[in-house]
């Protein structure tokens, strides 16, 4: 079979863009993914292996950082691990052989939907899609939530450019949750 195209989690050729009200919502779906949780016993080791990996410090609790390659927090010793997919098809391995024995890599390229959020009015949206305390996001912020009864990554790149992480079998529904949710802000 030599027919075969890409499609997006939406289901489309290419990425979905929707703009209402000054917000753009733009499906991303160009990003390489792998989960890192540390080994018991060796938890410093993969603090110290992933912030040489990503060139930053490995991100604390309700943060993310990096540049080309980044990483957000995903739990207690766990870290998602984000590039872009042109250059890091193979994201999983790169992270896999860098940290060695010191902690678990799965690949979560095909397992997770992003929608980047970009515009004067995030915070209005934000508001009636979850329930994350905006007072305390700032830029380099990340937090889990639930949106719509979906489980959900938030990260705060810019007071104006978010990103949203949700399971990629509920793209649908967090899309439709996102642009209610843009539409009511108005």
């Amino acid at each position: 079979m030599h027919d075969l195209v890409a499609i997006t989690a939406l289901g489309g050729p290419e990425p979905r863009v929707d703009t209402i009200g000054g917000v753009t919502c733009t499906e991303v779906p160009d990003i390489a993914l792998a989960s890192v949780a540390a080994r018991m016993g060796k938890e410093s080791k993969s603090t110290k292996t992933l912030a040489k990996l990503i060139d930053a410090p490995t991100p604390e609790i309700g943060r993310w950082t990096g540049a080309t390659v980044s990483a957000f927090w995903a739990g207690s010793d766990q870290w998602m691990v984000e590039a872009p997919f042109d250059t890091h098809e193979d994201l999983a391995a790169q992270v896999e052989a860098a940290m060695g024995d010191a902690a678990s890599v799965t690949e979560q390229t095909d397992g997770w939907v992003r929608f980047d959020l970009n515009g004067d009015n995030i915070p209005a949206v934000l508001e009636l899609l979850c329930q994350l305390d905006l007072r305390k996001v700032s830029e380099g912020s990340a937090a889990r939530c639930s949106i719509h009864h979906i489980g959900c990554f938030v990260l705060c790149r810019t007071a104006e450019n978010y990103s949203i992480y949700g399971p990629r079998s509920s793209a649908g529904s967090l899309h439709h949750a996102i642009v209610t949710a843009m539409r009511s802000a108005l």
